[in-house]
């Protein structure tokens, strides 16, 4: 059975946590999220830390995973449910090391097939392939084309996340190849009706991808990850939502 494809949402790569706690809230009540990557490029650890305190509740009460980019450290002790790396971050391994077996490792593949086979292979959670399409929001180093999702998905059980440039306008080419999420920046914070708005546009292309079995990130619960004292800490894992439980992902060995 294929799929739904869902939406992993990454946020501005600066912000106002306090500012942008309502409007990440709207956007995660519009409609089915996956994920919420926070992103702060050359922001100092006290405000990522700021930002994690403020910003990772949020998506958490709403059974949304909530990732931080680049930093496993970080992850680790602020209680997010795992890591984004790239090729120039942390190493997988690293990554693994400090944020648990527990945690959500991805890993950003650009369009190498060989980089994304060596990410499952060690263990990875998902792999990142992009850029799809032109984006403001980082420089593209590659650009990928929709063939290489129906590859993945043709191959491998570990899910693939398509990045770069992704609209509600142009999505619907990359879940047909076999995407298992969409990676959404600029495309959900600048939608000209907001990100609520925007949201409620992609869940109807998605929707439209596959039966109600959904993609689930086949890590369990991230407790382990949460402070002891917060108010988070008994909450229901990632993999789960109102109503039910969402089917993990198989391993991570070839169809």
């Amino acid at each position: 059975m294929t799929n739904r494809c869902r939406l992993y949402l990454i946020t501005p790569q600066a912000l106002d946590p306090v500012a942008f706690a309502d409007p990440l809230a709207a956007a995660l009540d519009a409609g089915d999220v996956a994920v919420v990557q926070l992103r702060l490029k050359g922001a100092d650890d006290d405000a990522i830390r700021r930002a994690v305190d403020v910003l990772r509740p949020i998506a958490q009460r709403r059974d949304v995973a909530f990732l931080l980019n680049d930093r496993p450290d970080l992850a680790a002790a602020t209680g997010c449910d795992g890591v984004h790396v790239g090729q120039e971050d942390a190493s997988y391994a690293l990554a693994r090391r400090l944020v648990g077996d527990d945690a959500i490792v991805g890993v950003t593949c650009h369009d190498s097939r060989h980089l994304a086979m060596e990410a499952a292979e060690q263990g990875a959670d998902y792999v990142a392939f992009g850029a799809f399409f032109p984006t403001a929001t980082k420089e593209a180093k590659t650009r990928a084309a929709p063939e290489i999702l129906a590859w993945w998905s043709g191959l491998m059980e570990v899910p693939c996340v398509a990045i770069g440039g992704i609209t509600a306008e142009n999505a619907a080419p990359l879940v047909a190849a076999g995407a298992d999420f969409l990676a959404v920046s600029a495309g959900v914070w600048q939608h000209p009706d907001g990100p609520a708005a925007a949201v409620t546009a992609f869940a109807a292309i998605l929707a439209a991808s596959g039966p109600a079995a959904e993609a689930a990130l086949p890590r369990p619960a991230r407790s382990p990850r949460t402070p002891p004292d917060s108010p988070d800490r008994h909450r229901a894992p990632p993999g789960s939502r109102r109503g039910g439980t969402r089917p993990p992902r198989a391993g991570r060995s070839p169809r």
